[in-house]
């Protein structure tokens, strides 16, 4: 049986198309062992589940494994192993440089059909994963600005065109009826570019007596189905904790405050507050 490589570290390295290249350094190299990412939740033999990446001598006790932006993976989070032959569990990777500063502001092709992307990252127990995003169509959120009575949003509409009677809805889960549209408008510049106001009053309009979170959709014309607004063309894995935004009072006793998922769809938080903040 081949020797088990003991520890492996990976540094990742970004180029402008999403290519991404790993450098493993390993004690020892064993022979034909590959690179195996693996989608969380996905079953054993489903397709779309695991994909293997040769590994390749990069200099002493080094590997490398090179994942082509063409390669196709399902949105969700990856993680990685080497995958050995003759050992039945593979290793975990930890994390060790990753260089992402050519995905920073990546601008795809408005036409494209599809827009992807994939950032590595440290999960919270120590290990190298990846998350992926697979939107078509996809508008991406760009400036958030919190004004006194609502926030102003920009941003860029990705495989569709704006047409007429576009806007942007403010939903809350589970319940349909409590959906509010406002007008959406081309912004000046590049094509696809886009702009919404929206008012913190009308989602507060309820009893707010817990958290509410109100996603944010884009319906770019009248009667066409509403694309997710989310920003993700960049080096930012999860927006939930560090792109804070200030609150700002929406209703006597509510407050509204812009912000991101853990998986960076923008969002409209509401929440009971004291009144006259």
């Amino acid at each position: 049986m081949t020797p088990a490589i003991a520890t492996v570290r990976a540094d990742c390295a970004a180029d402008p198309a999403g290519t991404l290249t790993f450098d493993l350094t390993v004690p020892a190299s064993a022979p034909a062992a590959v690179l195996l990412l693996r989608r969380r939740g996905a079953a054993g033999g489903r397709p779309g589940g695991t994909v293997r990446i040769p590994l390749d001598g990069a200099g002493p006790g080094r590997l490398r494994a090179v994942l082509p932006a063409s390669t196709g993976l399902s949105e969700g989070r990856w993680d990685a192993y080497v995958e050995e032959p003759g050992s039945e569990t593979p290793r975990t990777v930890e994390p060790g440089l990753r260089d992402l500063r050519a995905l920073v502001d990546r601008s795809p092709d408005t036409g494209a059909a599809s827009v992807s992307a994939r950032v590595p990252y440290p999960t919270a127990d120590g290990r190298l994963a990846l998350r992926c995003w697979v939107r078509a169509p996809h508008a991406e959120a760009g400036a958030v600005v919190v004004g006194p009575a609502g926030m102003t949003v920009e941003g860029m509409l990705y495989g569709i065109a704006v047409g007429e009677g576009a806007a942007v809805e403010a939903r809350l889960p589970g319940d349909p009826a409590r959906t509010h549209s406002f007008p959406l408008t081309p912004a000046e510049g590049p094509s696809g570019g886009f702009a919404f106001t929206l008012p913190y009053g009308r989602p507060a309009e309820g009893q707010v007596h817990a958290a509410q979170l109100w996603q944010l959709w884009l319906v770019p014309a009248a009667g066409a189905a509403g694309v997710r607004i989310s920003r993700i063309l960049d080096d930012v894995w999860s927006r939930h904790k560090s792109f804070v935004y200030p609150a700002r009072e929406a209703a006597p006793g509510v407050l509204a405050t812009p912000c991101y998922t853990a998986d960076n769809d923008l969002c409209l938080r509401l929440e009971p507050g004291p009144a006259g903040r």
